[in-house]
């Protein structure tokens, strides 16, 4: 079933940091770009790193609905139990997330350069967003690969100042890129993560042959058997799962939420 919810803003501000300035990289012309050349190396950047796991291309795999829920541009696995919601900026549905008893994980999937992983780049500016307000990284290699552990500043229910545990993961594909922030107890405790890094892993990314600029979102659509409920129905259920750093093009919205 689907419902719209409240968005939990004192725990998505702490992440706005990573998202703006990640978008004044993004918007630097020419000329700042040489600028920038001569004060810092330039970056080298790396073909994506095989895949042997996934996450997959649509051309990969032979049945994508399969065990998935269609949601257009990404076919996302469903296991017993859990919750998919999707985030709506604007009029795009752009974002899904799934929820797992005490964790979740969010799925985003972007536009990337043909030859050129953008991985790499993407935790740097996350990395530089939260540090810069006081939270804490530690990019460590996990089951998916390289992937940030950050110790993000929030405002507790009380007014006072606090942390909230989260991870984010990617994966670079061909022209695309699929970021996963996890959330909850799969963050605090890694090693009960499993289930949701295999749905991670398990997701198809379907990219489109439409022309695309890179870190553009790779817009959703609502699964055809969705059902809507009342607005409010499941508003503040685990608000703190949700996080949009991380590329810096995204506003944020409503969410609509099912329960599977």
């Amino acid at each position: 079933m689907f419902g719209r919810r409240k968005k939990n803003d004192s725990a998505d501000s702490a992440v706005d940091a990573a998202s703006e300035t990640e978008q004044v990289d993004d918007n630097v012309d020419g000329a700042d770009s040489a600028d920038t050349d001569a004060e810092e190396p330039e970056r080298v950047r790396l073909e994506p790193e095989p895949r042997p796991d996934g996450p997959w291309d649509v051309s990969e795999v032979r049945e994508p609905g399969e065990g998935r829920v269609d949601l257009g541009g990404l076919f996302v696995p469903g296991v017993e139990g859990m919750e998919l919601r999707v985030e709506v900026a604007g009029d795009a549905i752009v974002a899904a997330t799934v929820v797992l008893q005490d964790s979740a994980v969010q799925l985003q999937g972007f536009a990337a350069p043909k030859k050129e992983g953008i991985w790499s780049e993407v935790r740097d500016e996350i990395a530089t967003g939260i540090t810069q307000q006081g939270g804490v990284i530690d990019e460590v290699e996990g089951p998916l690969g390289w992937e940030l552990r950050a110790q993000v500043p929030v405002q507790l229910p009380d007014g006072t100042g606090g942390f909230q545990v989260v991870r984010f993961v990617g994966v670079d594909g061909p022209r695309w890129f699929l970021r996963g922030v996890i959330s909850g107890q799969g963050a605090v405790q890694p090693q009960t993560a499993g289930l949701l890094e295999q749905i991670f892993r398990d997701t198809v990314v379907v990219r489109g042959e439409s022309p695309m600029a890179p870190r553009d979102p790779i817009v959703l659509k609502l699964p055809d058997d969705a059902q809507m409920v009342a607005e409010g129905a499941k508003a503040d259920a685990d608000e703190g799962s949700r996080f949009s750093g991380g590329m810096g093009q995204l506003a944020r919205g409503p969410e609509i939420t099912e329960v599977r």
